[in-house]
């Protein structure tokens, strides 16, 4: 295939006129059929229809657009992300996460700091309860977000930080004097959740016990569990970073662990999120290959396998 040819045949189903599509694409109207010329022999078939009075696609041509479009747009964006990366990785970098920056997140940022000085990075905390508006909205290039990501204008880059789950409970509440719990204990345990606009499937899957309060933050949460409103469940490294003398954070089997991933919008790769995406891989398989933290003389909970 020759791009060319390709070029001439989107800019014509858009214009659907030669002689504009000539001048957006700078050449002649006899060019821009004997490009169309040339493709349609290719394909074995018209793609285009033109009378004295209008110029149309053939149904044919129409299914060639629809396929050929998101295909060309996606190698554009490739070619674009390549100049860029070429040039450099500079500028700044937006990075949000929820709950706490853990350890795998800040080795990545130390380690992109030093294979890219000419790139800053901001960090941000974004709520709770919207994992996935600050990226949509632009405050932040990426984020890390608790799983699951079912969201089709998204990319869910590199997954990292593979946890146990353990429950915040009230120092009074009848789980406190508990070693750990199972996730059968947890089918009438009023979990608080975070309200909108998190998608149902992600509150249902932090939260899936007997409904409870509804909050929008961490720290309204952990205020409601510590007045014995209800519990919540967190990852390991959220509950050290928000350990406190009355709330007590029991371990919970049989749930799926809790997992981070970076996303970012489909719409807008760059080389720095690309080149960021790399090190946080790299930072997690290396936390992986280390065995983790070591604390109370016990290992970080291992990734299931």
């Amino acid at each position: 295939m020759e791009i060319r040819e390709l070029e001439c045949f989107l800019v014509l189903a858009e214009e659907l006129h030669f002689g504009r599509a000539g001048e957006r694409l700078y050449v002649s109207q006899s060019r821009v059929s004997q490009l169309l010329r040339s493709l349609e022999g290719r394909i074995g078939a018209r793609l285009v229809e033109r009378t004295s009075r209008r110029v149309r696609l053939t149904p044919l041509g129409e299914r060639f657009l629809t396929g050929l479009r998101p295909a060309y747009d996606a190698l554009s964006a490739t070619v674009q992300d390549a100049k860029a990366a070429a040039r450099g990785v500079e500028g700044t970098l937006r990075v949000g996460f929820q709950g706490a920056a853990d350890e795998v997140l800040m080795r990545a940022l130390d380690a992109f700091h030093r294979a890219y000085p000419a790139c800053s990075t901001e960090v941000s905390e974004i709520p709770l309860r919207d994992p996935f508006g600050a990226v949509r909205g632009g405050g932040v290039d990426v984020a890390a977000v608790l799983l699951p990501v079912a969201e089709e204008d998204l990319v869910l880059g590199p997954v990292f930080s593979q946890q146990r789950q353990t429950l915040a409970v009230s120092v009074r509440h009848r789980f406190a004097g508990r070693a750990s719990l199972s996730a059968a204990e947890l089918a009438d345990e009023p979990l608080i959740r975070v309200s909108a606009p998190a998608p149902e499937y992600w509150i249902e899957a932090h939260a899936p016990g007997a409904p409870g309060p509804e909050v929008a933050t961490l720290q309204e949460g952990l205020t409601l569990v510590a007045a014995g409103r209800g519990a919540m469940l967190l990852c390991g490294p959220t509950a050290e970073y928000h350990g406190r003398r009355d709330i007590v954070f029991v371990p919970v089997g049989g749930l799926p662990d809790s997992v981070l991933g970076l996303v970012w919008r489909r719409d807008a790769p760059t080389a720095r999120i690309t080149a960021f995406a790399a090190a946080l891989a790299s930072a997690d398989s290396q936390g992986r290959a280390d065995g983790g933290p070591w604390k109370d003389g016990r290992k970080r909970h291992e990734p299931r396998r």
